[in-house]
């Protein structure tokens, strides 16, 4: 395994910060996060709608330059069309926007355009050229590339925002002739890898430099993004401040207000507020929606730029006009602080009757099974006799945080194999007989549950070790892991290996299929006295389900 590779990490979700981007949501960057899988979106609905009219749709959003509703839009057509070529060039092209507005809003990107020198940057194109050689886990696609440096380098230059922050003014003339002269380049090349790509970005820079006077720096680093970000869904180039928000999310601590949060109607909608945080404690509720910052309302800033503001050092605040649904706005000042993201949450014995607890686990944190460890325990002297471990809505986190806890229900037997193009990518994890928690079990899963989560439900499933209750997750079946690269403190994201269930099965774009199969859904983690009169039918279910377990264990003693 190679020494920088730092991290293996399994999620649909990165960045975890004041302003976490949810999986599949409109301020979730292009190979930063990842589409959401609806598993009771009616199958008629793709029929009801032609390419054309997609298409129609689309167009639209693009020249309302609305790039982040364009590539939720066009990712959604291409899940009910994903034959249809033009739909998911549509889908590229919004990306590359979509990454564009977002760099310009991240303070360290900036930051990397002025602190890199020419050199600097194809040196760094190079690196990241050579990690993609060495670890991706297909053959790389590297004319590919090349293309999509080309095609992101001529979005950028006829950007608004971007030509401010490298400061030029390139006219459709000027844009027309670096076109001109980088696709003859092209033509002229054989792009077989990352010495053929080192050297066509650093012709592109010096053409986009004569005709337009961008910095040759600001040219590379558009091939550098795009490079990273046109492999598949989860590989990216990550900036420092990215880099560090994937380690925080790892870590389960970071510096901000303490909320996940989505674009939702020109508003940022607030999915989940962390218990304990400073966002909490100033009276923000999940479901609120924040509709200015610091004055300014969300309807005239871009996603990026909103998120952005919330953002900031610890010690200082942030003013957001909050809307709470059926209630007038209230404007809150809300302090950056120190947050800890609890690696389990609403810990209890969910029914005294039977003895069933419940534990919820957001995500697979370094944390996770030392701190569930200690849980049980506890949960044990409290009297559990059966365990419901709600995995609903986890995007996933680290393997081996996912391999640990596991291996605290299984036995024996394979857990995951993971399988790469690198030999050293293939790992075979194990589960380990001592310190094995024999408790009935069942695992929530859903549409949102992904990754690491998979990695669990399909153990649990597959050793047949109890029972996973709920609807089919999401299918991303995929490792990824973190490289920091030499330069501005930057990383890449990188897909290095498929994993498989103990079964042999592909988790990628399947999924785990539950034992007990639950349609409805509603608000996750109610406790179990409530759950049916609420609504919460697959918790009602998953409690069901394990009472039954243990009273065949009890039978069979």
């Amino acid at each position: 395994m190679d020494s920088q590779m730092q991290l293996r990490v399994l999620s649909v979700r990165f960045a975890l910060l004041a302003w976490i981007a949810a999986a599949g949501h409109a301020v979730a960057a292009p190979g930063d996060s990842v589409l959401s899988i609806s598993s009771d979106a009616p199958a008629a609905a793709a029929s009801m709608r032609s390419v054309a009219t997609v298409l129609q749709e689309g167009m639209s959003l693009e020249r309302e330059s609305r790039w982040g509703d364009a590539l939720v839009h066009y990712e959604e057509a291409v899940r009910d069309f994903p034959e249809d070529r033009q739909l998911a060039q549509r889908l590229d092209l919004a990306k590359l926007h979509y990454g564009l507005e977002r760099r310009c809003a991240d303070r360290s990107y900036r930051e990397s355009l002025k602190a890199l020198s020419p050199q600097q940057a194809l040196a760094l194109y190079g690196e990241l050229l050579r990690k993609i050689h060495t670890h991706y886990v297909t053959a790389p696609p590297w004319k590919d590339l090349g293309v999509r440096g080309a095609i992101a380098l001529e979005i950028a230059l006829s950007d608004p925002d971007f030509q401010a922050l490298a400061g030029v003014r390139s006219t459709p003339e000027q844009v027309a002739r670096v076109r001109q002269g980088i696709y003859q380049s092209l033509s002229q090349r054989q792009l077989l890898g990352p010495e053929d790509l080192v050297a066509l970005a650093a012709e592109a820079a010096r053409v986009a430099e004569q005709q337009t006077g961008l910095p040759q720096s600001s040219a590379v680093l558009e091939f550098v993004t795009a490079a990273a970000g046109g492999l598949d869904d989860y590989s990216a180039y990550l900036s420092a401040d990215q880099l560090r928000d994937v380690y925080s999310q790892i870590e389960g601590n970071f510096v901000g207000l303490g909320v996940e949060l989505k674009a939702d109607a020109g508003a940022l909608l607030i999915v989940h507020v962390i218990p304990g945080s400073p966002a909490e404690r100033a009276g923000i509720r999940d479901n609120d929606r924040i509709v200015a910052v610091d004055g300014r309302t969300t309807m005239e800033l871009s996603t990026e730029e909103a998120a952005a503001m919330l953002t900031g050092a610890e010690g200082t605040s942030v003013r957001v006009t909050v809307q709470s649904p059926g209630a007038p706005q209230r404007e809150l000042t809300v302090r950056r602080e120190h947050v800890d993201v609890p690696a389990l949450e609403g810990v209890r014995i969910a029914k005294t009757e039977t003895g069933v607890a419940y534990i919820k686990i957001p995500a697979f944190q370094k944390t996770t099974a030392r701190e569930l460890e200690a849980a049980l325990w506890e949960l044990h002297r409290q009297g559990m006799r059966a365990l419901v471990l709600d995995l609903r809505g986890n995007p996933g986190g680290l393997l081996t945080a996912a391999v640990e806890v596991a291996d605290k229900f299984i036995t024996q037997g394979n857990i995951v194999a993971t399988r790469g193009r690198s030999p050293q990518e293939d790992f075979n994890y194990q589960a380990h007989y001592g310190g094995t928690w024999r408790v009935p079990l069942a695992v929530l899963i859903d549409g949102d549950s992904a990754s690491a989560s998979e990695i669990f439900a399909g153990a649990i499933k597959d050793s047949g070790r109890g029972e996973v209750v709920g609807q089919r997750s999401y299918g991303k079946g995929s490792v990824q892991g973190i490289f920091p690269l030499g330069y501005a403190g930057a990383g890449i994201r990188l897909t290095t290996a498929l994993f498989y269930s103990p079964s042999g099965k592909k988790i990628s774009k399947a999924g785990v299929t539950p034992t007990v199969e639950v349609r409805r859904v509603a608000k996750p983690g109610l406790d179990s006295l409530t759950a049916q009169a609420a609504g919460d039918e697959m918790l009602a279910r998953a409690i069901t389900a394990v009472e039954a377990r243990a009273q065949q264990r009890m039978a069979n003693r």
